[in-house]
């Protein structure tokens, strides 16, 4: 098993082509009802919108591994500041979509750690869908809402 065994494009059973032969994973950090939220650089697949950082999940990684090393690689957070608190999935049949939902410490700090990144920024629960959103995360923002409105009362 190689260190990096999920990139790769898959077909889900829905008839869309999804990056990662084992599905994927971000982490949609939390901190004073507020989302922090990555600026897709033009070039990157649905580039020039607005997500959470996430990537392919490699075979021998948790949802959570993965959600945590992909935002380290892009947004260069310190992921002993992070805390688990809640799991969405979108299910594509034979392949997903994990989100971690988590709890951003006060003193995490965010940036634009590689090139697939050409922002980052903390934006307020009610003002997300206003933004110009990558597709998969704006299909899935309405039921993220209400699960924060939910979790983070």
């Amino acid at each position: 098993m190689s260190a990096r065994d999920g990139d790769g494009w898959v077909e889900c059973d829905c008839g869309f082509k999804h990056w990662g032969l084992n599905g994927a994973a971000g982490l949609l950090l939390v901190r004073d009802r507020t989302v922090l939220l990555q600026h897709r650089a033009p070039w990157v697949h649905n580039g020039d919108t607005w997500g959470i950082p996430g990537g392919a999940r490699d075979s021998h990684e948790s949802i959570f591994e993965a959600a945590l090393r992909e935002s380290h690689e892009e947004i260069g957070i310190e992921i002993a500041l992070v805390s688990q608190r809640e799991l969405f999935s979108d299910n594509h049949g034979n392949w997903r979509y994990d989100t971690v939902i988590a709890d951003a410490h006060p003193d995490l700090i965010a940036h634009e750690q590689n090139d697939e990144s050409q922002e980052i920024q903390w934006v307020k629960f009610e003002d997300v869908s206003q933004m110009r959103l990558h597709p998969s995360f704006a299909k899935s923002w309405p039921e993220l809402h209400s699960l924060l409105n939910k979790l983070f009362i």
